[in-house]
């Protein structure tokens, strides 16, 4: 049977539907829990075309140094430069053109061209090639060519947690340690929270989850705004995928600021798409650090200790009445109350606005991708993560406005992160109600590659999915039974990563 064969295989636990030729191993669902089953798949197959080849870095402009190269891939006047530099050089290199897919939101088409040396057996061969590529006077790296995000038949190993409501009668929810700045490991928090399994959720920066963050009605976490995100309510029972936005608003008197950010640096906007005056954008970017030099944020106790620095900051009660108003950043966040902090020309806002024994109002809003308020009840949970993999039964992919294509001309991180294979994190509910809780494991040669991201929305259609989310990924791709422990292979060398928050799977109390 041919190695090649796509995505689309038929499995004996029915996971998925029978569309094209097949090439799995027999995978039969273990009982976790009345009502959840955990399903393993091995898909795909080594082949000849599985090789390790030397990547050969391009400067960012044309006359640039080509020791101190770092951009993965290039116009191809810049390719053709480095190309020719190595031939004279006595290399044998070649040039490729790397197309990344459409999207909802983007036609795709080429994305640049990238030189490369070599097909090489094993990485030992290839990273050989690479010193002598170095010493000649070129960067790059060494890369396993069916990591590229092209191959649709390359080896895959795919843990499925399916959630069936019909017979499982506990609850879906999200956690996280102690405090939200700090991170525990998956295993950790199964344990601890007597859940029966669970998976990584939301992606984590600064020590603490990035994105939009509702836990049982309450705004614990800053919008990326118009990021794709996923509500449960119902104890897990009914999810929904959109996009978000949120405001907060400070009123003091008769004066009102909007509040940037819940529980995050002040000045560090992760992932940009703030609410004002970020640089270099306010649009979604994502990995990259935004500033903004004049900025409220809110901390909430389940940050822990806030942040010391230059600034103001006022202290609130439960109720809103003002504690403190104080010329520096630090206080504790009084049981129940929060602190509002500021930095640059909002710092003189709060000073002369926010006065100790007076009431302020913090009001939150929160909207779909309509606009429609969303109510944050105690049964609400909002996790932005992202990008949307399916929507309605369809492959619906918001690369665009999800940030996971770069602004700029430097698309390294595009091809690495999006086009090219990594190990992968999803969420997704099927036609029946079922939950859908998925990790590809990846970045291991000839046992799993994993995913593009149009590959992984193909993978949740194709698992049944109606409507399905990406989570974050890469080495913090993990999930774990209180039975068994962690189910796959992370990717990172000294195994799973300490997460800002995960999934977990609780039994009825």
């Amino acid at each position: 049977m041919n190695g090649k064969a796509l995505l689309s295989l038929v499995v004996a636990a029915a996971l998925l539907a029978p569309t094209g030729p097949a090439q799995a191993s027999p995978a039969e669902p273990v009982t976790v829990a009345p009502g959840v089953t955990l399903t393993q798949l091995s898909l795909g197959a080594k082949d000849s075309d599985d090789v390790w080849t030397v990547h050969v870095y391009l400067p960012a402009t044309i006359d640039g140094p080509l020791d101190r190269a770092a951009t993965a891939l290039g116009p191809r006047e810049i390719a053709d430069r480095v190309h020719a530099a190595l031939v004279e050089k006595g290399f044998e290199p070649r040039i490729e053109q790397v197309v990344m897919p459409a999207f909802a939101d983007h036609p795709g088409g080429p994305l640049g061209w990238i030189v490369r040396i070599g097909r090489y057996a094993t990485a030992d061969e290839a990273a050989a090639e690479l010193a002598e590529v170095k010493a000649a006077g070129f960067a790059g790296g060494t890369r396993y060519t069916a990591q590229d995000g092209t191959d649709t038949g390359a080896p895959q190993k795919v843990h499925v947690l399916r959630v069936d409501f019909r017979d499982f009668h506990g609850t879906v929810e999200t956690g996280f340690g102690p405090t939200l700045n700090g991170m525990e490991t998956l295993t950790d928090l199964v344990s601890s929270t007597g859940a029966v399994a669970g998976i990584n959720a939301q992606w984590f920066l600064n020590g603490s989850p990035t994105g939009l963050y509702v836990k049982n009605g309450k705004l614990i976490g800053s919008a990326t705004q118009g990021r794709g995100g996923i509500k449960l309510t119902k104890g897990g029972r009914h999810v929904e995928v959109d996009s978000y936005t949120a405001h907060v608003t400070l009123r003091a008197g008769r004066a009102t600021a909007e509040i940037d950010g819940v529980n995050r640096i002040p000045g560090e906007v992760w992932n940009c798409g703030g609410v004002g005056g970020d640089q270099p954008t306010e649009k979604p970017q994502h990995d990259f650090k935004c500033t903004d030099d004049s900025e409220l944020v809110r901390f909430t106790p389940e940050w822990g200790t806030p942040p010391a620095g230059e600034g103001a900051e006022a202290v609130l009660d439960a109720h809103g009445k003002v504690l403190a108003v104080n010329a520096t950043r630090g206080a504790a966040v009084p049981p129940g109350g929060s602190t509002i902090q500021a930095i640059g020309d909002s710092a003189g806002w709060l000073l002369a606005n926010v006065k100790p024994g007076r009431r302020v109002t913090v009001t939150e809003r929160v909207e779909d991708g309509r606009g429609h308020q969303v109510p944050l009840t105690k049964d609400t949970t909002i996790l932005q993560v992202g990008p949307t993999l399916v929507r309605d039964g369809r492959i619906s992919v918001n690369a665009a406005a999800d940030g996971i294509i770069r602004d700029g001309s430097d698309q390294t991180f595009t091809y690495n992160w999006t086009v090219r294979a990594n190990p992968r994190s999803m969420i997704g509910v099927d036609r029946q109600g079922r939950l859908l809780l998925v990790v590809v494991d990846g970045r291991q040669d000839g046992y799993s590659e994993g995913l593009g991201i149009a590959q992984t929305a193909a993978l949740m259609k194709r698992l049944g999915a109606v409507q399905a989310l990406n989570l974050d990924g890469g080495g913090s791709s993990v999930m774990a039974t209180a039975r068994s422990g962690i189910i796959n292979r992370p990717s990172d060398a000294t195994g799973q990563r300490a997460l800002g928050n995960v999934f977990l799977i609780h039994k009825g109390r």
